[in-house]
């Protein structure tokens, strides 16, 4: 049996796009997948379309409903449902039928050539897309924090161990939870697979930037991430890493144009 991957995916009245993302996750080729959803008591249809995916699908879906917190303290909830050898968010859209395969693909690859025991998982590239267009397309290639580079959260996958090791969200963050959780496991000089291909398609919005009093809430937590972390000269960091945020948007671009670049 190969590696099982855990998706941890975290709902709340997402009926509008949750079929999206399960529909997506059903279409992959790679056949060790566990769906783990952690609900945050939906009012809305959403229970009813998980429920009936997890009637109809190839995969297992483990899911609870209890309120909690938000985006953190539910992944922090579906990632103890979980078991697999690798986890990763799923809360958007997988945007080929191969992109788990090629996640793990790409980790067992590098496990090859480098040492295993600093290959801590994988990421690719990804887009921001709202009604068919591309709103930001993050081409991530391989870089360094210091730099202000960062890979894309929603496009990780980690070793199981990375958890076991560094702990889960920091609930206190209301944005920047996943930005302080890459910067610890980094710090150390864990070493990410790439696949420079666009795997994910996230849905347009988030925490973080649906809002400029959020936006600069994010900035002011990401500063607080890097300090927390030890790491020299945040200031500086979380200006470079704001020119690269910025450099990510494109203007009317088809979304089926950078998909098949």
């Amino acid at each position: 049996m190969g590696k099982l991957v855990s998706l941890l995916l975290t709902t709340y009245n997402n009926e509008a796009v949750i079929g999206r993302t399960l529909a997506s996750i059903e279409a992959q080729d790679y056949p060790f997948i566990e769906i783990c959803v952690a609900d945050s008591c939906s009012t809305d249809n959403t229970l009813k379309i998980i429920e009936e995916f997890r009637n109809h699908t190839k995969y297992k879906v483990v899911m609870e409903s209890k309120k909690d917190s938000g985006i953190y303290e539910g992944l922090n909830n579906a990632y103890k449902l979980s078991s697999g050898d690798y986890v990763q968010v799923m809360n958007d859209e997988l945007t080929v039928s191969d992109a788990i395969s090629k996640l793990v693909r790409s980790i067992e690859e590098l496990e090859k050539t480098t040492d295993p025991k600093t290959v801590i998982g994988a990421h690719s590239d990804l887009i921001y897309a709202e009604d068919g267009k591309v709103v930001r397309y993050w081409r991530m290639g391989q870089g360094n924090i210091l730099s202000g580079w960062m890979p894309a959260h929603p496009t990780l996958m980690l070793k199981r161990e990375v958890y076991e090791h560094y702990g889960l969200y920091d609930t206190s963050y209301v944005s920047a939870s996943d930005y302080e959780f890459i910067v610890r496991i980094l710090i150390e000089g864990g070493k990410l697979a790439y696949v420079p291909e666009v795997l994910i398609s996230m849905y347009y919005g988030g925490t973080s930037n649906a809002a400029m009093y959020n936006y600069v809430r994010s900035i002011t937590e990401s500063l607080r991430g890097l300090k927390e972390n030890h790491v020299k000269h945040p200031l500086i960091v979380t200006m470079l890493r704001t020119v690269r945020v910025a450099l990510q948007f494109v203007n009317n671009k088809n979304l089926a144009q950078v998909l098949h670049e």
